[in-house]
């Protein structure tokens, strides 16, 4: 070994997921030697067993609804020359074989990338052995390797949790990792847990043809959702047929044989042909010599993280579901690239956790970014709440949606004058329709709208058609807005074109 390959930043990463991946391809693009270790497939339960093969399933159970309410649309179906209404039968068993190749087979498709840009893939578990160490135990071999690293990031996911008298057995009681070996669609499928795991799942299978109930602890389902949000995604599960039980707890869950019985705190008995359970997850840290280390845990087993990924070690990262940090691959992923940014010695945006976008794939779906009405309403942000029917809005009256609201980010009145309102309104996305629509829906309706600002981006005096070269600063306000906090917006530069 040359004297400037041992002088060259090593970095090690357990774990192949979303946030390792992304935190190894930023190392070896920064010109560091990287090494990545995974036990199971590249891409992690992320893509194996989770958000991949889950969002597949959710996919076909749209389609499935799609034709079912095509005639709404004025799509008919014939047979012999007689309209007729169609009947969706749903082949399980080809449904989950075509999400497990698809999962396989983005797999196979990172990990070609992983080497391909240079990164030594390991097949295998890891420890930390102190701050500067990892222990490697291999799969294909059985070899182990002690080796040295300046920089370290745990990327090690979570795993289902299992209640005592509740254990999944794979055949009629099951985890969302589970399911997908199910051969024939569930008569009658009772969900355990009303989290966007369990809400996701209640609404995919009854979107395929099952009988499905929900067991929620909580008042209602969605918990971590706007009220009027997961008011919503209840009133569509019941009319579509879904029993919700709220603020009812499983207490045991047992495999009869033929069929499921899940027995509820208030002692009453719910019989179903099978049983998901989605009751959250526990992150894979126990064994991984991290607290030997100095890595400080929470009481939960979640690695305590800063905006940058950065541990109590300072030479110690962790990203993903294994932290206490949002749970989306996609908020994984940038946490993987901002740790080597930061290990680098690179600019490395923090990341805002009230500038993440996140989706709960039930139908309808719900998208959400920024504040929570919850937090205007505990006085944490200034502001007011507007919000307008999604069955006024004219994409949703092409597609048949008549379910669903918009609401603003963030509403102000600024001046009350002469029987007029000055009103400031942000949207994260929309046209000044939807503004007018807003309003309108409220009782005021709009004399005069203007564009004042996009993002970080001040329009001043600028008029509609005429274009002007953006500054400096307006560029660096506009990268920081997409990757961490945004400073304060810059003003207009005072040339035009």
């Amino acid at each position: 070994m040359s004297d400037n390959e041992t002088k060259k930043h090593h970095i090690v990463i357990i774990g192949g997921g979303p946030g390792g991946y992304e935190a190894a391809l930023a190392g070896v693009q920064l010109g560091a030697d990287v090494t990545l270790i995974e036990r199971a497939g590249i891409g992690g339960n992320a893509v194996l067993t989770d958000v991949v093969p889950s969002k597949t399933l959710i996919a076909t159970a749209e389609a499935a609804q799609r034709v079912e309410n095509a005639s709404a649309l004025g799509v008919k179906f014939s047979f012999a020359g007689q309209i007729v209404k169609p009947k969706v039968e749903i082949d399980l068993a080809s449904v989950n074989r075509r999400l497990l190749d698809l999962a396989e087979s983005q797999s196979a498709d990172m990990l070609e990338t992983l080497m391909n840009a240079g990164v030594r893939v390991i097949n295998g578990t890891a420890r930390l052995d102190g701050n500067h160490h990892v222990v490697v135990d291999a799969i294909e071999d059985g070899k182990s390797e002690r080796m040295e690293a300046k920089t370290i990031i745990v990327a090690v996911g979570a795993h289902p949790r299992e209640l005592p008298d509740a254990k999944p057995d794979g055949e009629r009681i099951f985890t969302w990792t589970q399911l997908y070996n199910l051969t024939e669609l569930p008569e009658h499928m009772i969900v355990v847990g009303s989290g966007v795991t369990g809400a996701e799942f209640a609404s995919a299978y009854n979107a395929l043809g099952s009988k499905v109930s929900l067991i929620s602890s909580r008042d209602q389902v969605l918990p971590g959702n706007d009220s009027d949000a997961a008011d919503l995604i209840e009133r569509v599960f019941r009319r579509n047929g879904v029993n919700i039980y709220s603020k009812n707890r499983a207490d045991k869950v047992v495999n009869t044989g033929d069929g499921v019985e899940v027995t509820l705190a208030d002692g009453s008995v719910i019989k179903g042909s099978h049983c998901l359970m989605a009751v959250g997850a526990i992150p894979n840290t126990a064994g991984l010599g991290l607290e030997e280390a100095g890595v400080i845990l929470t009481e939960s087993g979640h690695v305590e993280v800063n905006k940058v990924a950065r541990t109590s070690r300072a030479n110690v990262y962790a990203v993903g579901d294994c932290t206490n940090f949002l749970p989306l691959a996609s908020v994984s992923a940038m946490q993987g690239r901002t740790a080597v940014f930061h290990t680098m010695g690179d600019v490395a945006a923090p990341t805002e956790l009230r500038n993440v976008a996140s989706n709960v794939f039930t139908t309808p779906e719900i998208a959400s970014v920024g504040w929570m009405e919850k937090d205007i309403a505990a006085g944490l942000v200034n502001g007011r709440v507007e919000k307008i029917e999604l069955h006024t809005n004219p994409r949703a009256k092409m597609l048949g949606i008549e379910d669903g609201f918009i609401k603003a980010d963030r509403a102000r009145v600024i001046d009350i004058s002469k029987g007029h309102s000055l009103v400031e309104i942000v949207l994260h996305s929309g046209r000044n329709r939807i503004v007018r629509r807003m309003l309108e829906n409220v009782g005021h309706p709009v004399v005069g709208l203007v564009r004042k600002q996009f993002g970080p981006i001040h329009l001043g005096t600028l008029k509609q058609g005429h274009i002007r070269q953006l500054n400096k600063m307006e560029i660096g306000a506009l990268l920081k807005a997409a990757t961490g906090k945004p400073s304060r917006p810059p003003r207009p530069s005072k040339k035009r074109a």
